[in-house]
């Protein structure tokens, strides 16, 4: 008996990262230095602050038991401080707020929570991969939308509403989205309530990326919607905001419905975070911020770097406004390869990593995602072997024109 054989296991579309990262690991044992911009993999450290509660807590004989799986209550009190703090959003740290193993570990609880078999649940296409395999994963189906704009995606669900059969249980949406990096005002979210409520759905809204912004204002949250949380939760994170991917420190927040469901649920599956990672996330929350404009200050430079030396080296990138991420159309000359096998050649022909979009489902195929977690230097270097790659590729072009 094969892993395939399992009935969740062939449920799974193929896995598409798969191809290029095993053309990565075999060049990295060939000696090859591959710049590396596949994974949102924050770089920077974790601020120093954070490591030392950790180990501060660390060592007391108390930490080492069970923890709490909804969350301790000193760490569900500093995400509601946050939420008054950063939106003005009011809520209940024992009734609203669940704490998970990071953001994409909630999304998947919380899909296990509420989905019945055959369950309908509306998600953009392209959007990151969770957003629906964590519902086929727990025996839903997934009706994709189109989402190049979040007006496409507004519009696409609104259709889809109206003619799924049997009617969707919830819309998932994610902005700052991954991996398309596109950002949305609150008037969006006040039109995706009103959307949820008419047809009686939920509204998952996923905001990693809530913290990397670089113009305008800071990105709105759903629960900012008066009555939002009648029908709507939020997923958070402190991985990118504080650099503690590693730490597996996750938030659902809003209806309570939706929270005590996943809560109950969650119960079953895990204990909760280590205790001393749940303080440090704590002291994240509550403790000093300008550590969050260093982070956020770092990652403009690098878009900045990355879109002014990649257009020099004949690729337009275009210029993101929030996100880690920046979102490229595949260069004119390879568009008819597709983004995956476009990926395996620059890597194999500039030794640079990036992700396809088809990673993100079949309408990101004409793009790839680019992950600013590599400092300016190595952009610099990419740009330049790029720059070489792609006049290679031309000559040939040329020659045969």
């Amino acid at each position: 008996m094969s892993a395939s054989d399992f009935h969740k296991i062939r449920r799974l579309p193929p896995y598409v990262f798969e191809e290029v990262n095993k053309l990565k690991a075999r060049l990295r044992n060939q000696g090859v230095d591959i710049i590396d911009f596949g994974m949102g993999n924050p770089d920077l450290p974790a601020p120093q602050h954070i490591v030392e509660k950790l180990c501060e807590t660390a060592v007391k004989p108390r930490t080492n038991r069970y923890s709490a799986s909804r969350g301790i209550p000193g760490l569900r009190k500093a995400m509601a401080g946050y939420y008054d703090r950063r939106f003005g959003v009011k809520l209940n740290p024992d009734t609203q707020i669940v704490s998970t193993l990071g953001s994409k570990e909630g999304f998947a609880n919380l899909a296990q929570a509420i989905t019945a078999p055959g369950d309908v649940v509306i998600s953009p296409n392209p959007s990151y991969p969770i957003h629906a395999f964590g519902f086929i994963m727990a025996g839903g189906v997934i009706r994709s939308i189109e989402a190049h704009s979040p007006e496409q995606y507004l519009s696409g669900i609104s259709r889809a509403a109206r003619h799924s059969v049997p009617p969707p249980i919830a819309m998932v949406t994610c902005y700052p989205a991954n991996p398309s990096a596109q950002t949305v005002e609150l008037d969006f979210y006040k039109d995706a309530v009103e959307l949820a409520k008419k047809h009686e759905m939920f509204l998952l809204s996923d905001m990693a990326y809530s913290e990397i912004y670089f113009e305008g204002d800071p990105p709105p949250s759903v629960l900012q919607v008066d009555g939002a949380t009648d029908v709507c939760v939020e997923v958070n994170t402190l991985s990118k905001t504080y650099s503690m991917a590693g730490f597996r420190v996750g938030f659902v927040l809003g209806n309570e419905r939706l929270i005590a469901a996943l809560a109950r649920v969650k119960s079953y599956l895990d204990y909760g975070a280590y205790t001393a990672v749940q303080v440090a996330a704590a002291a994240a929350l509550n403790g000093p911020q300008e550590c969050v404009a260093e982070m956020r200050l770092t990652y403009k430079k690098r878009r900045d770097v990355l879109v002014e030396s990649f257009a020099k080296a004949g690729w337009d990138v275009p210029k993101p406004s929030a996100s880690m991420f920046a979102w490229a159309p595949l260069p004119e000359q390879f568009k008819h390869l597709g983004s995956v096998e476009f990926a395996k050649r620059l890597m194999e022909g500039a030794e640079i990593a990036v992700a396809p979009g088809a990673g993100f489902g079949e309408y990101g195929d004409g793009f790839v995602r680019i992950a600013l977690v590599e400092n300016e230097q190595r952009i610099r270097q990419a740009a330049r072997s790029l720059k070489r790659f792609l006049q290679g590729i031309a000559a040939p072009l040329a020659a045969e024109s």
